[in-house]
């Protein structure tokens, strides 16, 4: 008879490393299997698994169970996410528990709190290079602070989100100051080398991703005369993947954070883990078999706790963040949809549609499996025009003057431009311009100038919210953006800032605004409500569940974007009017695509047809069921 194991506790984990180690073993064979250690340390991965498990608090065990048993929890139409800065928001961690009430009144029930873990002091890259994982920047608070936090988002029924950076630490970390003092275990788990030779055959082919602050792709460290790689700033010091001591502490890191509550792990820079001399040394294969291990090791020890993997990248390049082919299902569960974002700039723009439905259209599959997207369309970060030369080619127009058409009209200087934006890292050399700006500000608030010109910009913000909270996945309001805040100039008189225009659309919170969000009738109270509304219909409509797919259509009408979500129970089909007149719709070719009710699940009226006709309004939009 076999034995029964010591406690429930060991059954479980048992029965998790036996569900999960298939996704596990083989990607650390394949990354590590030829070291005369691998036996050795995959020991010591089982031991750290055991080990975190054992120290996961009760409650948390508890929600384990529970996600277990709603795999799709993250999928639901209830989750809407809301991403802001702290201090910006709040000032510190034990300042939020008191905003959780507007932010529940929004209806958000997923929190990214930005950079939060410690960074080094001075120029951080905005939170995101990392002192020491295991505590908090302390101009937040503490890590108890933090997990007070996550518990009351759990009591809300509330999901914590937070960053952590796989790619880089930064050289202040205590790795590499052991590095920099010479200690050859922890120069291995950075990419150092004795002369520049192996790093000028590795740039021929890198792609500088700062080319106007931090040029190059290697700093030199004085401290130890060697060459460093710094794909980022010179403070950020590339980790070695190849090297399975880094696995073992980035798991442990993971783990521990698991363990004080959080719901998300936002992982940063993982487009850049695995390095190939010949290669841009992005997405190589080998990031995916990491980040396959890490989810396994997560599912192991913590599986209440999801993976958003942060790579901005071409749809081709994304999708397999969230896995495909001998990932699928078992990678990231999250990925940013920066194409969607991409597309509806340009559709606003140009008030053509046309490349958009391409480009999700051939792009992008149906439904994802075990995963789903983060829509969003502003964020704290630039806006970088990833349209292809072919997928511009598609519609017969250049890909380069069409980028370089976006940069112009976001910037402002376009002839009849209505947006108010900023460059941001000209690259002479391709004329690529990144774009930086508020979301109202870029839609047109900014620079309108009489009444039908802010009901215009308004319309557009909260068509775009609209957008993106039906497209499929979690959508994401970033901080202000439902208040309309405006770009925020003021960064140009802090010199920690004056450097960088992305400033511009971080913002402070405006809470003299937000305290008068249900009663005024200003265009920040008036985006608050239209913002509030839309997330209370998606979360009453269970077509908008992300595991119902996405089928982009094509209206015969210009300017008008539509796609159907193909729900078991009957068909949701979403209309948004990129133009600044009326457009009108044939009601058959709506039935057509299994519209039957024409019921608006936005408006939750019923919709008239004239003529034979569905009318849309400049900037309308319809969810007909």
């Amino acid at each position: 008879m076999a034995r029964r194991p010591a406690s429930w506790d060991d059954e479980v984990f048992a029965l998790r490393l036996a569900r999960s180690g298939p996704d596990l073993w083989p990607m650390l064979q394949a990354l590590y299997g030829h070291r005369a250690d691998y036996a050795k340390f995959c020991d010591r991965l089982k031991t750290l698994l055991r080990k975190s498990w054992k120290a996961r608090p009760a409650d948390l065990k508890r929600l384990d169970l529970k996600r277990d048993l709603e795999p799709d929890w993250f999928q639901r139409p209830d989750r809407a996410g809301y991403v802001f800065y702290i201090d910006r928001f709040a000032g510190t961690l034990q300042d939020i528990p008191e905003k959780l009430d507007y932010i529940e009144d929004l209806g958000a029930t997923y929190l990214h709190l930005m950079p939060c873990l410690m960074p080094r002091p001075g120029d951080s890259d905005g939170g995101y290079s990392i002192m020491d994982y295991r505590a908090v920047n302390p101009a937040f608070g503490t890590m108890e602070d933090l997990e007070e936090v996550a518990t009351a988002l759990r009591e809300r029924g509330m999901n914590l989100c937070i960053d952590l950076v796989l790619n880089h630490t930064a050289k202040e970390h205590a790795w590499a100051q052991a590095a920099r003092a010479g200690d050859p275990k922890y120069q291995d788990y950075y990419l150092m080398f004795d002369t520049d030779e192996l790093p000028k055959r590795f740039e021929e082919t890198l792609v500088e991703i700062f080319p106007e602050h931090a040029p190059g792709s290697f700093t030199h460290d004085p401290e130890t005369g060697k060459w460093v790689w710094t794909t980022f700033y010179d403070h950020q010091w590339d980790l070695n993947w190849a090297n399975p001591e880094v696995f073992l502490e980035i798991t442990d890191v993971m783990l521990n954070l698991a363990n004080k509550g959080v719901d998300v792990l936002r992982l940063d820079a993982v487009a850049f883990m695995w390095k190939r001399l010949g290669t841009r040394c992005q997405s190589e294969p080998e990031v995916h078999m990491l980040l396959q291990a890490l989810r396994a090791c997560s599912r192991i020890a913590a599986p209440a706790v999801i993976h958003l993997e942060e790579a901005i990248v071409a749809p081709a390049e994304m999708l397999p963040y969230l896995g495909r082919g001998r990932h699928d299902g078992k990678e990231g569960n999250l990925a940013y949809h920066n194409s969607l974002m991409v597309q509806f700039w340009n559709a606003l723009a140009t008030r053509d549609t046309r490349m958009m439905a391409h480009v999700l259209a051939t792009h992008f599959p149906p439904v994802l499996t075990n995963a789903t997207y983060a829509t969003y369309l502003r964020c704290h970060d630039d806006i970088g025009w990833a349209i292809t030369d072919e997928d511009a080619g598609a519609l017969h127009i250049s890909g380069a003057a069409h980028r370089s058409y976006l940069s112009d009209f976001y910037e402002g200087s376009f002839p009849g431009s209505f947006a108010r934006g900023a460059v941001f890292q000209y690259n002479p050399e391709t004329n690529d311009k990144r774009i930086t700006g508020s979301f109202a500000s870029l839609a047109g608030l900014e620079a309108a100038t009489d009444p039908a010109a802010t009901e215009a910009a308004l319309h557009r913000i909260l068509m775009g919210h609209a957008l993106m909270a039906s497209f499929g996945g979690i959508p994401l309001v970033y901080m202000g953006d439902e208040l309309a805040l405006l770009n925020d100039y003021g960064y140009r008189d802090d010199p920690a800032h004056a450097h960088d225009s992305r400033w511009l659309n971080r913002p402070r919170m405006d809470w003299a605004q937000a305290a008068t969000r249900h009663s005024a009738d200003t265009p920040a109270a008036r985006c608050f409500r239209g913002v509030k509304h839309i997330l209370a219909r998606r979360a009453a409509t269970p077509e908008l569940h992300g595991g119902v797919p996405t089928e982009i259509l094509h209206p015969a009408v210009a300017g008008l974007f539509a796609f159907a979500r193909r729900a078991p129970a009957g068909t949701l089909v979403c209309l948004f009017n990129f133009t600044d007149s009326w457009s009108h719709l044939d009601a058959g070719w709506l039935q057509a695509q299994g519209v039957r009710l024409f019921h608006d699940a936005l408006a939750d009226i019923a919709v008239p047809i004239y003529d034979g006709n569905v009318a849309l309004a400049p900037q309308g939009r319809l969810w007909l069921r």
